[in-house]
């Protein structure tokens, strides 16, 4: 039966890949990559230079396809299925590439950034395939260094506070407000700098925040939200217009105060 491997590579640094990701991938005859168009094709390039260090050239093929279009502009109802309909058809190029370019003996592999498990759609995808029945496979999945380790490890601190929760969301849910009895908050998928909101509200936040983590373009800045949202908004603006495209990740960190004590805790 098929093999497929669903590997976490990390947030782009070559040197992040597990062991069990490099066994993996030596494991692996063909490498499935999503072209997702010329603006974002450094995503196809990072993806070839893992490998090329990590193989022996000439020990695996790798298969392109270009990733469907998502509609960014469906808001509010209509969102949902707006991704819904974007991962049906993923599921459909998926189907077509394990179908027509892997054998019935051979194994293949989907490097997904960061980890499969975190806002990643590689996993509830490739189920769509099986349960439509035209191809089956066995699969299995390997954990990969996720940006959220990649930012806190950056900035030298952790993601939680001694007995404190930490929550990880996205940019449209912390636009609905802080999440209630949570003051450790990681945001991903924020194309709209919710942080911009709370620079203004006098409340005690820190951000910790980082683009393009783990590749030679990588940014970081940190510091107080009041002081530090004009810099990341203007270094943000800077980078996409640079590159045509931004991947970043952020820690907002409140302190409240205590009752009746001035300062943080």
């Amino acid at each position: 039966m098929r093999k497929i491997h669903v590997i976490g590579i990390g947030a782009g640094d070559p040197d992040q890949l597990t062991l069990q990701a490099v066994k993996a991938l030596r494991s692996t005859d063909v490498f499935f990559i999503l072209d997702k168009g010329e603006v974002k094709a450094d995503l196809v390039r990072l993806r070839r230079d893992i490998l090329a260090a990590h193989l022996p050239a000439g020990s695996y093929r790798t298969v392109e396809a270009r990733d469907p279009e998502r509609d960014r502009a469906a808001g509010g109802a209509g969102y949902s299925p707006a991704v819904g309909d974007w991962r049906s058809a993923r599921a459909g190029i998926y189907e077509r590439l394990i179908a027509e370019e892997l054998g019935e003996d051979e194994s293949g592999a989907f490097l997904v950034w960061g980890d499969p498990s975190l806002y990643d759609s590689t996993l509830g995808v490739l189920e769509e395939v099986l349960e439509r029945g035209a191809v089956s496979f066995e699969h299995d999945v390997v954990p990969g260094i996720s940006s959220v380790s990649s930012l806190v490890a950056r900035h030298r601190t952790g993601l939680n506070r001694v007995a404190r929760p930490v929550q990880i969301t996205t940019g449209r849910r912390l636009a609905e407000g802080f999440p209630a009895g949570v003051d450790d908050v990681v945001v991903m998928l924020d194309a709209h700098q919710t942080f911009q909101r709370y620079a203004g509200t006098g409340e005690d936040i820190d951000i910790y925040w980082g683009a393009y983590l783990g590749t030679p373009d990588e940014i970081l800045a940190s510091g107080p939200l009041t002081e530090t949202a004009p810099r990341i908004t203007r270094l943000r603006e800077e980078a996409r217009r640079r590159k045509g495209w931004i991947m970043d990740t952020y820690l907002l960190r409140r302190h409240p105060r205590e009752e009746g004590t001035p300062g943080r805790d």
